[in-house]
């Protein structure tokens, strides 16, 4: 009976939900801060309430209250995670869509889900059983298991209250610092540490349930390109998997295993890092939609979003696994305010010009506009620009092309990182790891060399044949903005 829900987020992803509830026929209700007053999910919303933090629950809820909201998606970060607020939220008669609070308390707390795991049967990496108190007892399990150990928040992620220790003398002052940031972070100071994998790969699998019983895996994204910690590409499927599909098979199972074992519904992922011997061990669950679930989405012909409105109305899974297929591939380009030849800065100003891409197999899922004022409060998440074609070198042509066309001028931006990045041999090959660009050099304002262009021209007759009649002009013109 629920017509009207509220949107607890901003950005792209407050846009990505407002626009499916516009969808199924119901009323979208947005949330802003004065920072955000004129940001572009308001122009989604059909109300929008003035609230003093996305993190504050009390404000929160009396937006849901005032707007007559029987229902609210948290998007991604902020309260998304938060057991407590979905708790309160179910006494505040506010259907929280997403997953039962107890299942967010046993999965939310990346100590408490490997917990979870190890009693489903789960490989786990190695590390401490949970947070870590003192100094002394981080010093005991970190000889345990040998150095290089990650240290990171129990709370939280995107890389924040994560340090990596690579000798026993880094150890005390990286605990400290990883606690104060995520206590900044996630009002939880609560650290662990587990084994630091040398070069491994970071893969998931995107995991729905509904509330009759039903749990499915829609396969593995691969989120290998990250940098301090935090994902900047990600594709479906995995390179590594397509070469040994019974991984999928494996992973999808381990996935499972752990959310029937927490009571889990509506969608999550569990995230799992992969060694050189094609081992894979649970990380974390995120009890959420996540930043990349449209790579999902492509290629799999699905629309988590609506899942999640019809899962949490009670509605039925169509889906059983053996339905699930996947075709083609999928790349997703975070598109940030950051400027990649400064160590990835943020970089808030206003945007002066934006010239985003279209055509066949391009989805962009935006959140700025020309004339829009980045701020520096927030993440400086921009768009998401996503490609689906036959394959992953089509795919990659596609995306190439995509990037030729995005202009983002006023602010520092990666859209020229992406261009080069996207025509490194070891890229392309699927020869990727969570430490590939603290290897890679990006060269910023350079001519692109005489090989370098036989690349990008490469890759692009690949899925487009008539680009090879632009080879003179390209050689000519050819720059990196």
């Amino acid at each position: 009976m629920v017509e009207t829900i509220l949107v607890a987020n901003r950005g792209e992803i407050a846009v990505r939900v407002l626009r499916a509830i516009a969808e199924a026929g119901l009323r979208g209700v947005a949330v802003f801060t004065e920072i955000d007053r004129r940001a572009l999910h308001l122009a989604h919303a059909d109300e929008a309430y003035l609230v003093d933090s996305y993190l504050n629950p009390e404000s929160i809820l009396a937006a849901a209250r005032l707007a007559g909201a029987g229902a609210l998606h948290p998007g991604y970060g902020f309260l998304s995670e938060n057991a407590s607020f979905a708790a309160l939220c179910a006494e505040a008669g506010v259907l929280f869509i997403g997953p039962p609070a107890e299942a967010i308390r046993s999965l939310g707390s990346k100590t408490a889900a490997r917990e979870v795991a190890i009693a489903a049967g789960a490989p786990v990496v190695p590390g401490s059983e949970g947070a870590v108190g003192s100094f002394s007892e981080a010093r005991r399990v970190a000889s345990a298991i040998g150095y290089p150990v990650l240290i990171k928040a129990a709370a939280g992620g995107g890389g924040k209250g994560m340090r990596l220790v690579e000798k026993e003398n880094e150890l005390e002052s990286a605990l400290r610092d990883a606690s104060s940031e995520a206590e900044r972070s996630f009002r939880s100071g609560e650290v662990y540490i587990e084994k630091a994998l040398i070069h491994p790969r970071h893969i998931e699998i995107q995991i729905f349930g509904d509330n009759h019983g039903h749990l499915i895996h829609l396969g593995e994204r691969e989120c290998s390109i990250q940098r301090r910690h935090q994902k900047v590409i990600e594709e479906c499927p995995s390179p590594l998997v397509a070469l040994y599909p019974e991984m999928r098979e494996a992973m999808g199972e381990a996935a499972l295993k752990i959310a029937r074992a927490a009571g889990y519904t509506n969608a999550g992922t569990a995230e799992f890092l992969v060694d050189g011997d094609r081992n894979f061990y649970f990380l974390e669950m995120n009890t959420r939609l996540q930043v990349e679930h449209p790579v999902t989405e492509l290629v799999t012909s699905t629309d988590l979003v609506h899942m999640q409105l019809e899962a949490a109305f009670g509605a039925e899974l169509q889906l059983r696994q053996s339905d699930v297929s996947w075709r083609g591939a999928a790349i997703q380009c975070r598109l940030y305010a950051e400027d990649p030849a400064n160590q990835y800065f943020p970089s808030p100003g206003r945007i002066d010009r934006l010239r985003m891409p279209s055509g066949p197999g391009i989805r962009l899922d935006n959140g700025v506009y020309e004339g829009w004022t980045v701020p520096m409060e927030y993440d400086p998440l921009l768009a998401k620009l996503c490609v689906w074609a036959q394959d992953r070198p089509r795919a990659i042509a596609r995306m190439q092309r995509a990037l030729r066309e995005t202009e983002i001028l006023g602010i520092a931006n990666n859209v020229a990182f992406f261009r080069q990045l996207l025509i490194d041999e070891r890229f392309r090959s699927g020869d990727i790891h969570t430490r590939f660009l603290n290897d890679f050099v990006y060269r910023p304002d350079t001519t692109l060399s005489e090989a370098e262009l036989d690349a990008v021209i490469a890759v692009l007759a690949a899925s487009e044949p008539a680009a090879e009649l632009a080879i003179p002009a390209a050689r000519s013109n050819w720059s990196r903005r």
